[in-house]
């Protein structure tokens, strides 16, 4: 049995509940590029999946869950610092990503989101010339012959 009990603490948490009461948390988030994907992994411990909405519009994804402690009319609570409620958080996709292909897995409380990167965002060689290559010479030849 829990018997710890901090005034101070317990009253910050009650503060903070009481002013996040019809506020969405946020969700914390990790996002990288690997190769020609971004990966985005979002933390939702204890979240079931049938809980967990995403949504696409124009350039905005977002994710929205919900998580609840469904409590027991004789429990006696000691201590209550997870969350509950809602959870969302948005993110903006730049143009170089693929819209249409988004794939998302839930595994072990964490939402990971793939995202390809476009053809036309990958990166790719450009061909410098310079004065004296064979480019700029047939330039120079055609000038000659008009």
């Amino acid at each position: 049995m829990l018997m710890r009990f901090e005034p101070f603490r317990e009253f910050d948490r009650i503060t903070e509940e009481l002013m996040n009461e019809h506020r969405a948390r946020q969700i914390p988030v990790d996002a990288y590029r690997r190769g020609n994907e971004f990966k985005v992994h979002l933390d939702l411990p204890g979240v079931d999946p049938g809980a967990v909405e995403l949504t696409v519009e124009k350039d905005v994804l977002t994710v929205r869950a919900t998580r609840r402690w469904v409590r027991a009319e004789d429990d006696q609570i000691q201590v209550t610092e997870r969350a509950q409620g809602e959870f969302q958080r948005q993110l903006f996709l730049g143009e170089s990503l693929d819209r249409e292909h988004i794939t998302a897995t839930y595994e072990d409380g964490v939402l990971t989101i793939t995202i390809p990167v476009v053809e036309q965002a990958k990166p790719r060689r450009v061909e410098i010339t310079h004065p004296g290559s064979v480019a700029q010479q047939a330039v120079e030849v055609a000038s000659a012959a008009a």
